[in-house]
């Protein structure tokens, strides 16, 4: 009974931040996926205490949960520290697209996806998108971002773009064919109304997902 009571007392603390309702969420925990990783399969072998590293959600489903109000809501209450995958029933880690914007906490969440999803991504190509001006303190970073995806994946490209916007990163996303898009969670409220407003229309993947992070 104890360790029914502290398995939900986890669980309740890492969700009730969500405005998500709680049966769209799937828990993964560890510093690494697994190569088996499917993002709508219950984890097994879950060790007690162990700290949440990935929520899974399947995107359709929160689309129409999103179009169940009558304007976008956040996906969260309050952004939370865990990181989100939105998963396309066609999820696939064969194309990425990094967003890096020069910041500290760009940095660190590519970073982190790179160390969650490194069984997963050896033959993935890479596409890293970066601001076409970056101050000099940060150029060294800038390259130790480049070099660290380039030694992780099969393939990378690094493209000098202005994007301000998440649905600049989405309609490129669509337009290459990319896969996963990782990005800050600080766009979330802007990618939930362009998927808000685009879900099924003309401007669609059926092959994106998104990896959301602080």
């Amino acid at each position: 009974m104890a360790i029914l009571l502290q398995e939900m007392e986890v669980k309740t603390k890492q969700t009730y931040k969500f405005e998500l309702p709680e049966s769209l969420l799937q828990e993964f925990h560890g510093q690494s996926l697994d190569s088996s990783f499917k993002p709508a399969q219950k984890e097994s072998g879950v060790q007690i205490g162990q700290d949440t590293s990935l929520f899974s959600v399947d995107l359709y489903k929160t689309l129409d949960w999103l179009h169940s109000h009558e304007l976008p809501k956040p996906l969260e209450k309050e952004v939370c520290p865990v990181p989100v995958l939105l998963y396309v029933p066609k999820f696939s880690t064969e194309h990425l697209l990094f967003h890096y914007d020069g910041t500290p906490n760009s940095a660190r969440l590519i970073r982190n996806f790179i160390s969650l999803f490194e069984n997963l991504i050896s033959e993935s190509k890479a596409t890293i998108i970066s601001p076409s001006f970056i101050p000099k303190s940060k150029i060294r970073e800038e390259q130790e971002i480049i070099q660290l995806v380039t030694s992780n994946t099969r393939e990378t490209s690094f493209i000098k773009f202005n994007f301000s916007r998440i649905g600049d990163f989405w309609s490129y996303g669509v337009k290459h064919q990319c896969t996963l898009l990782v990005t800050s969670k600080n766009y979330q409220s802007d990618l939930a109304k362009v998927l808000f407003h685009f879900y099924k229309g003309e401007i669609w993947s059926d092959k994106l997902s998104f990896y959301l992070s602080l």
